[in-house]
């Protein structure tokens, strides 16, 4: 798998695909490059982890283009485009479209370095994220139907006698749900219930 630290470059620039590359590296940002949008997407896989650094304008597919594309294919990847003078109206689309920045050429070296540290960052903690949204929806799954009736009614704040009356059970009942649920979900409180299920979002998207 590739290490999250990498860079994906594509300009049809060649002068630029040499100096781009050489300066991450100099930094300590491992690097790729490609010649062309086209190229690039018969490379691209679902294990890329990383930023992508894509030139607005190219000859073929555009970088715009190629973003498009990748956001079809679910690629959330963050993405720097570099822009000519009077691409900042496109740029501006691109940013809307879900792009992480653009920066104009000529750019300084120091400002391009710093948004691509920027940019792995962000991808460093989305790809967190999504491995504790998802170790909270496998432990989510192994809850009985009746386990989830009472954890929805603790995450209420309901008391266990309101919700042993409230479902028409024993109040030792509910103390023994309520144990199952904090040691199938990993936590210690109700507290820490609510904040590890607030990584999924609203209750109706769970």
């Amino acid at each position: 798998m590739t290490t999250p630290g990498m860079a994906y470059l594509v300009d049809d620039d060649a002068a630029l695909r040499d100096a781009i590359p050489w300066l991450l590296r100099s930094r300590g940002i491992p690097c790729r490059a490609w010649e062309s949008a086209e190229a690039f997407l018969a490379d691209y896989n679902d294990e890329m982890s990383g930023c992508l650094i894509l030139d607005l304008r190219m000859s073929g597919m555009t970088g715009s283009e190629l973003h498009e594309r990748l956001l079809e294919r679910g690629c959330a990847m963050p993405v720097i485009f570099l822009t000519g003078h009077g691409d900042v109206p496109l740029a501006v689309k691109a940013l809307k479209r879900g792009a992480f920045d653009f920066i104009e050429k000529p750019f300084n070296d120091n400002e391009l370095v710093d948004r691509v540290h920027e940019a792995l960052q962000h991808e460093k903690n989305r790809r967190w994220q999504d491995g504790m949204k998802a170790a909270v929806m496998e432990r989510l799954a192994t809850l009985t139907e009746r386990e989830r009736e009472v954890m929805e009614r603790i995450l209420a704040g309901k008391l266990n006698k309101v919700i042993a009356d409230e479902l028409s059970i024993a109040m030792r009942t509910v103390e023994v749900h309520r144990a199952h649920i904090f040691e199938k979900m990993g936590v210690r409180s109700a507290v820490e219930l609510a904040q590890r299920l607030s990584l999924l979002g609203p209750p109706g998207s769970r």
